[in-house]
């Protein structure tokens, strides 16, 4: 079977749910980033969320890019 779309394949083909037990929405910066918890409570970007094509260009924020992000909540 050829599926032709241009929706992306985690979307239809959805990975383990324990994957996204990990990430969390975050603003960093004050930019609204999907980060994912690593091994040694540091947080990894793994998507930045914005409407802002500024956002996609700063270096602080770029995907793979390791931050500590502390919430007063925990």
């Amino acid at each position: 079977m050829i599926l032709y779309t241009i929706v992306p394949h985690d979307q239809i083909f959805p990975t383990d749910q324990a994957v996204y037990s990990a990430q969390k929405l975050i603003e960093y910066n004050g930019i609204p980033v999907l980060v994912e918890q690593e091994e040694d409570h540091s947080f990894r970007i793994v998507k930045v969320v914005s409407s802002d094509p500024n956002h996609f260009l700063r270096e602080d924020c770029c995907p793979g890019t390791k931050i500590s992000f502390f919430s007063s909540g925990s």
